[in-house]
């Protein structure tokens, strides 16, 4: 099997502190199913190319836990098979181990360098692609390359036979090395639709860990899942239920990212409007409709005393600086998937800076929606503040499972755009929702009828009302709903 990655970036040889592999030397290493090799066939100042080949030994294809790559009832194939020379699950291994360092971002000499797009080829002559070229480009195009797929003839002497199931797959891209590497490192099991080993559940890590930051927002990503975990249900489930949640996070992390640290007491003062906002008027712009959402779920929360409150998918923590400023608000807990959206969250809210008393009253733990989370058990209220609508309709489930009816707190407040509004924006077409990651925009009646079935299945009372101005004929922007646990023990 052979990957070869090709940069005119200046110095091309640079290539080299980048993959943590000298250009003048042959680097072999050993690896389960063969060996690997690592050389330079042209380095030059304007054009370096690292070749990684792996040169698999079907004694040891054929035994251990590799008996699984082919049928137990055909023991040649464990012999005759074409793992020796098509690109699959056992060069993406291979990559992994060879270039550790490289698909980590991590260069000791040129550390610079790691945080560079640089010019880039990736060829991999011959790729099993189940799928063809449609699928190479479906996967690695939302990507940003220039992607080639040119299918191998089954005998170029006899054209009539057609195709094989291989491709010549060439890609070409301004990119870091370390997510090009990363991206090759998932999608080429992923186009060969099999793996050479068994797969257990921390697959779902390797998988989440190569695919941050492009794996969460790609087109894709429910087939790289399930292909990627070898159509296990169970774990491909799993898996994607977290890319929404991390999906969610970088989402509300660029919505905080032009102000991190403000926590300026007062809400409206250097608020920016949400993506939903920016086409408003310029007389409603000077109240973003984000300061009149939240604005009404701390009233909603006075209204019913709730002073332990959790914010669940609390992003960069616009709203948890709202809840400090609040007295009456005794515990304050903000959860989310991302690590990153939780430390920007702590930047804002100044932890560091607090007198001690101030500090004890906020927590932030790392949850998901969908998951059930026995610490979030107990607590007066909980706030859904914009969430739902970036979860997959099919995920909407698990997240009325984990908050109302795991945590159960005794209120839960839910604010979702009012899709009916949608025509009052002037520059937003017809039919298009108002951000690109939204999964789906509810009607009134949709909202009323979620609602409604929610607060049924789960023994709570659902109040609904609308945030911004209302417009006679479809109502306010935002919807909100208020949940009132029935009964007084969860």
């Amino acid at each position: 099997m052979l990957l070869t990655v090709t940069t005119t970036h200046r110095p091309a040889t640079d290539l080299g502190y980048l993959l943590v592999k000298h250009p003048d030397r042959v680097h072999t290493f050993d690896v389960p199913t063969g060996t690997a090799h690592v050389f330079y066939p042209e380095a030059a100042a304007d054009r370096c190319t690292a070749a990684l080949l792996l040169d698999v030994d079907p004694r040891r294809l054929a035994g251990g836990r590799n008996r699984r790559t082919t049928p137990a009832d055909f023991t040649l194939g464990r012999y005759v098979n074409d793992r020796p020379y098509a690109a699959s699950s056992l060069l993406a291994s291979a990559l992994s181990k060879v270039f550790r360092s490289a698909l980590r971002g991590a260069s000791r000499d040129r550390p610079e360098l790691v945080a560079a797009t640089i010019p880039l080829e990736i060829q991999v002559p011959a790729l099993r692609c189940r799928g063809g070229s449609a699928l190479a480009e479906s996967l690695f195009g939302p990507l940003g390359w220039t992607v080639t797929a040119t299918p191998v003839p089954l005998d170029e002497r006899r054209p009539d036979w057609g195709d094989s199931r291989y491709v010549d797959l060439t890609l070409r891209g301004v990119i870091r090395l370390a997510d090009a590497l990363n991206q090759v490192y998932v999608l080429l099991p992923v186009l060969d639709d099999a793996k050479h080993y068994w797969v257990a559940p921390d697959e779902i890590d390797k998988l989440l860990r190569a695919g941050e930051g492009w794996l969460a927002s790609h087109p894709q990503r429910g087939l790289i899942a399930r292909r990627y975990l070898v159509h296990r249900r169970a774990l491909a489930g799993r898996a994607l239920a977290q890319l929404d949640e991390r999906r969610l996070a970088e989402l509300r992390l660029a919505d905080d990212a032009a102000d991190p640290d403000s926590v300026d007491p007062d809400p409206a003062a250097g608020e920016r409007p949400g993506d939903e906002d920016a086409q408003l008027p310029e007389a409603v712009r000077r109240q973003p409709l984000a300061v009149h959402r939240r604005r009404a779920v701390l009233a909603e929360l006075a209204r019913v005393g709730a002073s332990r409150v959790l914010d669940l998918g609390c992003g960069g923590g616009a709203l948890l600086v709202d809840l400090v400023a609040e007295r009456r608000h005794t515990e304050i807990v903000g959860t989310d998937v991302s690590v990153g959206a939780l430390a920007m969250a702590e930047r804002r809210l100044r932890l560091d800076r607090l007198p001690q008393r101030q500090r004890d009253r906020i927590k932030l733990w790392q949850s998901a929606l969908t998951y059930r989370d026995d610490r979030l058990r107990g607590y007066d209220a909980a706030v859904l503040m914009e969430v739902v609508e970036h979860l997959d309709a099919e995920r909407l489930p698990a997240l009325e499972d984990a908050v109302f009816g795991h945590a159960r707190p005794g209120t839960v407040i839910v604010t979702t755009p009012n899709v009916e509004y949608n025509v009052r924006y002037e520059g937003l077409p017809a039919g298009r929702l108002r951000h690109s990651d939204h999964r789906f925009e509810w009607t009134r009646a949709e909202f009323a009828a979620w609602t409604d079935r929610v607060a049924d299945a789960h023994g709570y009372r659902v109040t609904r009302s609308g945030v911004g101005d209302e417009d006679p004929e479809v109502g306010c922007s935002t919807q909100l709903a208020t949940f009132i646990r029935e009964g007084g023990s969860p």
